[in-house]
């Protein structure tokens, strides 16, 4: 009887180990959304936001995929009046939806790097946190913040060749792709819009850029001798930090 017994305990708690590694994963889901510092979210319009899931410990990625939807309702963003836990998205508001397969809690590093239309001013944010088997996280879900302004230099093109008179124009938006605006609800008089042109090395000239009569598009102008030139030309907010630089070569005939 002895003989018996041994086998079959031995059995049963093996049974039991294999059985609960191998059928007792549960499919997890998190919400995760990428939202622009003092904006909304990032979306289709800007091709989303990259989002990558991975086990903290060993680095497995556990899914990953690209935010879909609406930069989302204003209104519902920016409310003074908001409650407690009430949410910030809607339906339509862009997000991706993560499945993960979990048997035990896991703690996970979340990476977002946005927006993905906009490789030159994509920025890279992340965080962490345990996910329990079976608790979905939904709603808003998970919201990592994504800083700074997407920064376009129209003109001068790189390695264009101009006359004397330097005609500066930049495309710069919201890193959820949002129109600036005077007056507006992103003041572009609330920013500050410089062109550095700097000559070998040296800084030679600081330009101030504004907004007219297009949303989002700045301008600024000045006179240079010939040679040639490179252009750093930065946004900033000095209430919000947010921060945005593309560059340029030029040079003049």
């Amino acid at each position: 009887m002895k003989l018996f017994h041994i086998p079959l305990i031995f059995f049963l708690v093996f049974s039991s180990v294999f059985f609960n590694k191998t059928f007792a994963q549960e499919e997890t889901s998190i919400m995760i959304r990428a939202k622009a510092k003092d904006a909304k979210f990032i979306g289709s319009s800007m091709g989303g936001a990259k989002i990558i899931v991975r086990n903290a410990l060993t680095g497995e990625i556990l899914d990953q995929g690209i935010t879909e939807g609406s930069t989302g309702n204003t209104q519902k963003i920016f409310s003074t009046d908001k409650q407690r836990y009430e949410p910030i998205s809607t339906e339509n508001s862009a997000g991706f939806l993560a499945k993960l397969k979990l048997d035990k809690p896991v703690l996970v590093n979340i990476e977002a790097n946005a927006p993905m239309n906009q490789t030159g001013s994509a920025i890279t944010t992340t965080t962490q946190l345990w996910v329990i088997p079976g608790k979905d996280i939904l709603g808003d879900g998970i919201i990592l913040e994504i800083p700074g302004f997407v920064v376009d230099i129209l003109s001068p093109l790189v390695h264009s060749k101009i006359s004397g008179n330097l005609k500066i124009k930049a495309r710069i938006v919201m890193m959820c792709g949002c129109p600036i605006t005077k007056g507006g609800r992103w003041d572009a008089n609330q920013y500050e819009v410089l062109a550095l042109i700097k000559s070998q090395g040296k800084l030679i000239q600081k330009i101030n850029m504004e907004v007219k009569e297009k949303p989002s598009v700045f301008y600024g102008e000045t006179t240079l001798e010939s040679g040639n030139y490179e252009m750093i030309l930065y946004a900033f907010d000095p209430k919000t930090g947010n921060s945005g630089v593309d560059k340029s070569n030029f040079a003049v005939e």
